[in-house]
């Protein structure tokens, strides 16, 4: 397996990273090649320039300034991303990422003559895993749709494999989590990568 995650929190020292750090051990385990891309760690620019804009629909320059990611994101069977829900969706520098990396030819193929629609650019996906905390309770995130959660294994899952395997775990009420909770949570944390991660 290859492996990208994509890890978005600002704080070294946050729950965030001892779920990273669990779902890289779990990736190691299993004989995964891990790349991790720690977007505020690295220094990674989130703003969409107008010059990428303007080279937004040209194959030969769009991924020029992600070059990193976007070959990482062809490289990778296996993409998982950990990061804070803030405002029930993703924080801006992991939205900034997805705005600038998930590119033409890239993640997906525009419609031509024979397509009405986009179609998919990372079927080589076939494991996907989103994990996150969230201050509200699992019940008012449904109610505002967790556009979040969506965002990523609806929108971003179309353009992998058809036959892709997700998981999904999220931390709810964080604001209020205890050394119990958050000991539960990454014991479940585990129990989803061995699902993500058992033979298909």
């Amino acid at each position: 397996m290859r492996a990208l995650v994509i890890y978005c929190h600002p704080s070294p020292g946050s729950f965030n990273s001892a779920v990273r750090d669990v779902v890289c051990a779990k990736l190691r385990e299993a004989g995964s090649e891990v790349r991790l891309r720690d977007l505020y760690a690295e220094g990674f620019q989130p703003i969409l320039t107008q010059q990428e804009l303007e080279n937004y629909l040209d194959p030969e320059h769009n991924a020029k300034p992600v070059a990193w990611d976007a070959e990482a994101l062809r490289w990778c069977d296996t993409l998982i991303f950990v990061y804070p829900t803030w405002w029930y969706g993703p924080p801006a520098m992991l939205k900034g990422w997805l705005d600038r990396v998930m590119l033409p030819d890239v993640a997906f193929l525009m419609p031509d003559p024979e397509n009405v629609t986009i179609r998919p650019a990372l079927q080589q996906i076939t494991r996907l895993g989103v994990f996150t905390t969230c201050g509200a309770s699992y019940w008012l995130t449904s109610l505002i749709g967790a556009p979040g959660k969506r965002t990523l294994l609806r929108g971003l899952g179309y353009l992998c494999s058809p036959n892709r395997r997700s998981v999904f775990a999220a931390h709810y009420l964080m604001d209020s989590s205890t050394p119990d909770s958050r000991t539960r949570h990454l014991d479940h944390v585990e129990r989803k990568m061995d699902r993500l991660l058992a033979p298909m």
